[in-house]
């Protein structure tokens, strides 16, 4: 079958992109940000790409557009297929029908962590001879591609709460039907689809129905919107997590959480060691553990594999230490994601200072709706220097004057380069925090440091 993907650099789409070809159909896609690292990817798999959304694009006519959600009414491409009434789906449709149909679907789901305990459980399961397939929502360290088939029966999805398509506004996560799901965390996200945390409740509710009686449910025991969500029914056997309760639990050998040991069901499994840090990914881990466990996975074998795990690209990734300054690239996109990853660097580097570059880029972050949840954010840091580029609608110097002198704002990342160089010095840790490219600020300061300019 010959198919044409629109959005396909995105992450999800360039993953499903890579799973199409691996089927043997005949791909091509379409995008109007064709780049590295996701195009050079999708070149290597011999899948023609088109800057654009032109209607041209889809001429001669392919059996069936495959649709981002990035697309909407109005775009060039989506006027034509539909006047010209072509065969079109959704991406979390087709992946639903022809691939995750006839699997053992692991869906990892929650408004943060699913990207890094995604890539972790196809790693554990990997590691235990499982061969699962995957499609991982960022850049794996551990695997040569963001998304495979696999020889075994199991597939780890990033079960993404974020709605479907242009025609389809449920989330994307009620196509896959997984036997095993994970339920990480739940907080108001996304304002510019959901109004209110209810709203997302509900999206997860039907997530919860679509898993069957012998399937299983792991779920963060620690919060309190997601026993809200179970309480409005729940059809299937439910494994909790937490630090301090649940099923399985976490016990810190170290304080920066770069050791721990697993107890379930109140026996200690033994102690995972790794290069990960941060109580975050501490659940991240017992999540995965737990899940792979209802799967029959050996836990003493997934917790020793665990010391070869490597987070996805982009999770408080270190990208150098020129003249003596550790300098990380953080793919933040939440208050609280900011908050749990600049405590794990604290209690890894102690009294040494932390200074930080941030991109609100996430879009509820452009839109304010996290505003008042930023400056508590940043508690860990000691100097902030916030990008208020000239498009976003709200003052970012009501955070700034909330962080007791600590932080400042740049209207270009040009000037917050500049002044996050003059203040850092030998020893200081310096993390650029967003969703987004950030315009390469981490390597461009890199650069900086270690040409002296």
């Amino acid at each position: 079958m010959h198919l044409h993907i629109l959005g396909i650099c995105g992450t999800f789409m360039g993953g499903l992109a890579a799973l199409a070809r691996e089927l043997g159909h005949t791909v091509e896609g379409s995008d109007q940000n064709v780049y590295p690292p996701m195009s050079t990817q999708l070149e290597q798999l011999g899948i023609a790409l088109k800057p654009g959304y032109s209607a041209g694009h889809l001429q001669p006519a392919p059996d069936q557009v495959v649709v981002g959600n990035a697309l909407s009414r109005g775009n060039a491409a989506v006027e034509y297929f539909l006047d010209a009434r072509l065969a079109y789906i959704s991406g979390p449709q087709w992946l639903g029908e022809q691939v995750l149909a006839r699997r053992q679907v692991f869906a990892v789901a929650g408004t943060h962590g699913k990207t890094t305990t995604t890539a972790m459980l196809a790693f554990i399961l990997d590691a235990c001879g499982r061969e699962p397939g995957f499609l991982i929502g960022g850049v794996p360290q551990n695997f040569a591609v963001s998304a495979r088939l696999g020889r075994g029966e199991a597939f780890v999805i990033e079960a993404d709460e974020y709605d479907t398509a242009f025609f389809d506004k449920r989330s994307k996560f009620v196509h896959y039907r997984p036997q095993i799901a994970i339920l990480n965390n739940l907080e108001f996200d996304h304002a510019d689809i959901f109004p209110d945390v209810a709203a997302i409740q509900r999206q997860f509710h039907h997530l919860v129905r679509t898993v069957p009686g012998n399937g299983r449910l792991v779920v963060n025991a620690e919060d309190e919107y997601l026993s809200e969500v179970l309480a409005q029914g729940c059809w299937s056997p439910v494994t909790r997590f937490g630090m301090d309760s649940g099923d399985w639990q976490a016990r810190l050998s170290s304080a920066d959480g770069s050791a721990f040991h697993v107890v379930a069901d109140g026996v200690d499994h033994g102690e995972v060691r790794w290069g990960l840090i941060g109580r975050h990914n501490v659940m991240n881990a017992l999540a995965a553990l737990a899940a792979a466990a209802a799967a029959g996975v050996d836990t003493h074998q997934a917790i020793a594999a665990l010391a070869g795990f490597r987070s996805a690209r982009r999770r408080l990734e270190l990208i150098g230490r020129p003249g003596d300054i550790a300098i990380y690239d953080d793919f933040a996109h939440h208050p609280s994601a900011i908050a749990t990853t600049l405590a794990g660097l604290r209690a890894r580097v102690g009294t040494a200072r932390i200074l930080v570059g941030l991109e609100p880029r996430s879009n509820s972050m452009r839109l304010g709706a996290h505003a008042d949840e930023l400056a508590p954010s940043l508690r860990d840091a000691d100097a902030i220097v916030l990008l208020q580029r000239s498009e976003l609608p709200w003052d970012a110097g009501r955070v700034t004057a909330a962080l007791d002198g600590r932080g400042e704002t740049a209207a270009s990342v040009d000037a917050l380069l500049q002044r996050l160089r003059v203040q850092a010095l030998p020893g200081d840790h310096v993390v650029f925090m967003s969703n987004g490219g950030f315009d390469n600020a981490p390597r461009r300061f890199a650069a900086l440091v270690e040409t002296g300019h």
